[in-house]
């Protein structure tokens, strides 16, 4: 008789009223231009249906918090309880999802590691200081938001007056730190990275921007990511594979396996990089706990790797099981110290315990040393 399966526990922000529900009511007939994609687009709420559609057993939390009493940066703190509670969950730790959320100390951290990353500067004013020296063009963003927030048409400039006026406009809107990096102008990726010991790089998402209307920088700007209604929205696609040399690719999945290690990521995560002029790769950012919304970003990379929506969220919920039984085993052996207070632990005991660990990360190395599949090149659209 087989043991009954625990559930998943599938957490995520209160959505309260969803700006997407009011497409269903838009005719696109009504738009000044002809849109390529529907504008109906799946709410928030649906999506998180289908994540908990696809995970009936188990027993953990899937994390999908992405903030607390509406304040992005307590997003690290929900992980954190679960820690002091001892309670497995998916996706990143509080240290990554806190170092990721400052864009300005991950690039240090980059740097630090080796990791190429744009020239920079973070700074708490609406001006650049004279001695950063950084070359024309400069892209200008919030640094510490997501999901593209301030990255809008007008965000690269191309000189002194157009520099001033994007920095007065983001410390207006947005506040401080304010991100100024060189603008790399070449091919954008998003880098999905999935696993643990060792993690997997799926095929990276290029960006098509030749559709885009004269005079549009080509960047991923909020309104193309996020907003049906707006031309960009239609006029970038994405291409997955890249149509990329191998030596490219080589150094893309180089520099993103150590930009993902050195920030603690862990299960999931997507990198955000770019090709210079100079053939090398460039990470931007990284994204830990990306979104999952099936057949777009993430999930389109791993459907080109031939894993389904299902079995990837599924190879997600086993490493967080992993770490449960990990840690399930060390609590087993705390509380059996402190039974024995008076008697040194069995060596017996311990070794067996260790043997345990051991064969579970060696049943581990061999799943991921398995042969994959090889991927196939496919073009569609993907939220970015």
């Amino acid at each position: 008789m087989s043991e009954p399966q625990p559930s998943v526990v599938v957490l995520f922000n209160h959505t309260g009223e969803d700006e997407y529900e009011r497409l269903e009511h838009i005719d696109p007939a009504s738009l000044d231009f002809e849109p390529e994609y529907d504008i109906r687009v799946t709410t928030v709420l649906d999506e998180y249906k289908a994540v908990a559609h696809a995970l009936r057993r188990e027993g953990l939390i899937f994390n999908l918090i992405e903030h607390f009493h509406d304040d992005a940066e307590l997003e690290p703190a929900v992980a954190a309880l679960f820690d002091l509670h001892e309670v497995a969950y998916t996706g990143a730790t509080p240290f990554a999802l806190s170092l990721c959320y400052k864009k300005g100390l991950t690039k240090q951290v980059l740097l630090q590691n080796g990791v190429p990353t744009p020239r920079f500067v973070a700074v708490e004013e609406p001006r650049l200081p004279k001695r950063s020296k950084l070359r024309y063009p400069i892209i200008v963003k919030p640094a510490r938001e997501d999901a593209s927030s301030g990255v809008e048409r007008e965000s690269v400039v191309y000189d002194e007056g157009q520099l001033q006026a994007r920095l007065q406009y983001v410390f207006d809107e947005y506040g401080i730190p304010i991100l100024v990096e060189e603008f790399i102008d070449g091919e954008e990726l998003h880098v999905p990275i999935l696993g643990n010991d060792p993690p997997e790089v799926l095929p990276p998402i290029a960006w098509d921007f030749t559709r885009l209307p004269e005079g549009y920088p080509h960047i991923i700007t909020f309104a193309a990511k996020w907003n049906p209604l707006s031309e960009a929205y239609h006029r970038v696609h994405s291409v997955c594979p890249p149509d990329l040399p191998k030596r490219i690719l080589r150094k893309v999945e180089k520099v993103s396996l150590q930009a993902y290690e050195v920030t603690g990521c862990r299960d999931y995560a997507r990198l955000d990089v770019r090709i210079g002029k100079d053939g090398n790769a460039y990470v931007l950012e990284i994204n830990p706990n990306p979104d999952l919304t099936e057949g777009v970003s993430f999930m389109e990379s791993a459907e080109v790797a031939d894993y389904t929506f299902g079995e990837t969220l599924a190879m997600i919920v086993d490493m967080a099981l992993e770490r449960k039984e990990e840690g399930d085993e060390v609590r087993r052996l705390r509380l059996e110290r402190q039974k024995q207070k008076r008697e040194p632990v069995s060596p017996e005991g311990l070794r067996a315990s260790l043997q345990r660990l051991d064969d579970k990360a060696e049943e581990k190395a061999a799943t991921a040393a398995e042969p994959r599949k090889k991927a196939s090149r496919k073009t569609k659209k993907s939220d970015p």
